[in-house]
């Protein structure tokens, strides 16, 4: 079905909007960040919220407008005072009253007659904005609004505010999106009636319009009525999307996979320790559902060093019994090399084929890897999204793995799930994900936990120092690496930045060059692939003491030697970021640091982040106490991976509506897996409102 008409209007182009010329077009598109080679639309201005509202309904007379607060007048002009020439920084001051007192407006390098031209002498004028004092007279500054005495509706009496960019004013953005709002006509409800009477909420365009031209500012509040349907909106398109998804990765065409153990048991046997309780009950949980005739949909949870990797091979194991073939794919080519490293010699001795497979290999490396997984010789392919690509065949492929999911969008998982067409999968995140976000990302996958560490792992003694102490730290440091330990030394930036006042890893450096000479090594994102994996060598190999690095070592780099961790400007760092940083350490047999060094000023929110991670080491605690510090904001890493980022949904406000919006999504689908008829055409307007229509072509009938 093709988009309903009734939404054209908002999926026209801004420029065809009436005061939108290529260079505002330009900017507005930069601004909504349209995606490459397609402008911004009508429906970008819609979605885009108010982050509060100016009340210019004060009109109480001068005497009575009370100072720093908003005011609108009516006033008489009764004259105009120019700066004397040569002194064009003293302003320009207009002389006005009304029936209760009298008020300057003041204008600075006001030339060109234009002010003369808007406030008339003799004339009467509305004129808003903020009361100040100088000399003990009231007066506006650069009042915000001056309009004829016959136009006074043309000012919003509440006026929202929205978050803008350099050149782009709160006037222009009103402007264009009340005229938005006209074009904007009654939609099909999908919203469940009782759900309407429960909470009392208006139409999605009556919602609109109160969020946007709102009469009162409590119409514009985020728990008013409006904003609360448009957030539920919001996360309804969001789980009926991922619904959609779902049930076509779920699909009942999965294959009841036949096992023996022997393999498995080969694998756990070959393995240097021994399963935890908690990767035996998820190894269960697979095997389980890899057995039943549904495709599985698995997110397995586990902090840093929790062993995940093991939990994965031990499920490629029970597929290779099977007879199928098993992909793990993971967001860097570091990670993924590693992964091979760690898995080869398990695989080798117990005789499962095993390769690699990165976008960085010539061609007759990757022809000698792709042939014998075309022809199903290699049970277990590991590589980047390079193993989604069309030229890549699989003889039989049984299960995908995605390690750290946050980084792959939905297409991804989709795309790699089309090349086995009945696979499982398994997803493996080291972010511990609280259970709002479960439902927000990943709809409803089944969840498996680990929460102990394998035995050996040793705690991590965390402090928090300023840098003032810079010289103690290279001090102490010092001292340990002469007893043979190894260091991480992690700052947020790659080079000397001109807007923040931080230090890079390049300057980090050089700096510490003077002092450990060649027992250094640094790695960061804009250094090409074969200069990082050699210095990920010299660390691994303990050629380098001391790896300075940016955050490309987040994820999975794994060397047991390594025990100290310091992380500079750890007050730019989120808290998971803080928690998988630390994690890098401990992983061998002696004790670990992890050094937190600060620069002051801190704010109250970099504050209690540095005193969870020195006070905890529970990877669903951090993650608890960090949906709280920065809201649902952006907990799972960044924005451009596909993860939802609410332009309406304010989950720290909003987040109890999900959990209804997730049972609404479900009911429907259940009872109309097509989304046929009225109430299915209310849903799919939904889904292209909020742009979920990927989703429209993969729903089945009945």
């Amino acid at each position: 079905m093709p988009r309903p008409t009734s939404l054209d209007p908002m999926f026209r182009s801004l420029h065809s909007i009436k005061g939108v010329g290529p260079q505002l077009s330009a900017l507005l598109t930069r601004f909504f960040g349209a995606p490459e080679g397609q402008e911004s639309i009508a429906l970008d201005l819609l979605m885009h919220m108010p982050s509060g509202v100016i009340d210019r309904r004060r009109m109480d007379g001068v005497a009575r407008a009370v100072h720093n607060n908003v005011a609108t007048l009516k006033l008489h002009i009764d004259r105009h005072q120019s700066p004397p020439r040569g002194k064009a920084h003293l302003p320009h001051r207009v002389f006005t009253h009304d029936e209760t007192g009298e008020i300057q407006l003041v204008y600075f390098r006001a030339q060109g007659g234009w002010v003369e031209k808007l406030l008339p002498v003799g004339e009467e004028r509305y004129v808003s904005g903020t009361i100040g004092f100088f000399q003990g007279e009231k007066q506006i500054t650069h009042p915000d609004f001056v309009v004829e005495v016959g136009k006074f509706e043309d000012m919003p009496l509440v006026e929202p505010v929205y978050p803008l960019t350099h050149g782009l004013s709160s006037r222009v953005l009103i402007k264009l999106t009340r005229q938005v709002l006209e074009s904007l006509t009654d939609l099909p409800e999908w919203v469940p009636e009782e759900r309407l009477e429960q909470f009392k909420w208006p139409s999605f365009r009556a919602a609109m319009s109160s969020a946007h031209a709102p009469e009162t500012p409590e119409e514009a509040e985020l728990w008013s009525p409006g904003r609360m349907r448009l957030a539920y909106d919001e996360y309804l398109a969001g789980q009926l999307a991922l619904l959609i998804v779902r049930s076509q990765l779920v699909a009942p065409r999965g294959i009841a996979r036949q096992f023996d153990g022997s393999i498995s048991a080969q694998v756990e046997a070959a393995l240097p320790y021994q399963l935890t309780e908690g990767q035996k009950l998820a190894v269960e949980d697979i095997r389980r559902d890899l057995a039943a005739p549904e495709r599985m949909s698995r997110l397995l949870q586990g902090d840093v060093g929790a062993g995940k990797t093991v939990v994965a091979l031990m499920a490629m194991a029970a597929m290779a019994e099977s007879g199928a073939q098993s992909a793990l794919m993971t967001p860097t080519e570091l990670l993924a090399a590693q992964h091979f490293r760690t898995l080869k010699p398990i695989c080798d001795a117990v005789g499962i084929g095993i390769v690699l497979l990165t976008g960085k290999m010539s061609a007759a490396e990757r022809r000698a890897v792709l042939a014998p997984i075309a022809s199903g010789t290699t049970s277990i392919v590991i590589g980047t999204h390079a193993l989604f690509q069309s030229g890549v065949e699989f003889h039989n492929l049984g299960l995908t793995v995605v390690d750290e999911q946050h980084r792959f969008g939905v297409h991804q998982r989709l795309a790699l799930s089309e090349k086995g067409a009945h696979a499982d999968l398994l997803v493996m995140t080291a972010t511990p994900i609280p259970r709002t976000l479960v439902l927000t990302h990943f709809g409803d996958m089944a969840v498996s936990i680990l929460r102990e560490k394998p035995r050996g792992r040793q705690p991590i003694d965390t402090a928090v120092l300023s840098i003032g102490e810079y010289a103690r730290i290279v001090g102490r440091l010092q001292a340990r690496i002469s007893e043979g330990a190894q260091a991480f030394w992690v700052c947020p930036l790659v080079e000397e930045s001109e807007t923040l006042d931080v230090v890079s890893a390049e300057d980090r450096f050089a700096e510490l060059k003077q002092v450990f000479g060649d027992d250094l090594a640094l790695v960061h994102g804009r250094m090409s692939a074969a200069a990082k994996q050699e210095a990920m060598d010299r660390f691994q190999r303990n050629e380098a003491k001391i790896l300075v690095a940016t955050t490309v070592i987040e994820v999975g780099v794994d060397v047991p030697n390594a025990s100290i961790m310091i992380i500079e400007h750890a007050e730019r760092f989120g808290l998971a970021q803080l928690h998988q940083l630390r994690g890098r350490v401990g992983r061998g047999s002696q004790r670990s640091a992890c050094l937190l060094v600060y620069k002051e000023p801190l704010s109250l929110t970099a504050t209690e982040r540095l005193e969870t991670i020195k006070s905890t080491e529970d990877g669903f605690v951090i993650a608890e106490k960090d949906l709280e510090l920065r809201g649902q904001g952006d907990v799972l890493g960044t924005r451009q991976s596909g993860m939802p980022g609410y332009h309406l949904a304010v989950p720290d406000v909003h987040r109890h509506l999900l959990e209804w919006a997730h049972d609404d999504a479900k009911a429907a689908l259940t009872g109309n897996p097509g989304l046929t008829g009225e109430d299915g055409e209310a849903l799919r307007t939904l889904l292209y409102l909020f742009r979920k229509d990927l989703a429209i072509p993969l729903l089945r009938a009945g």
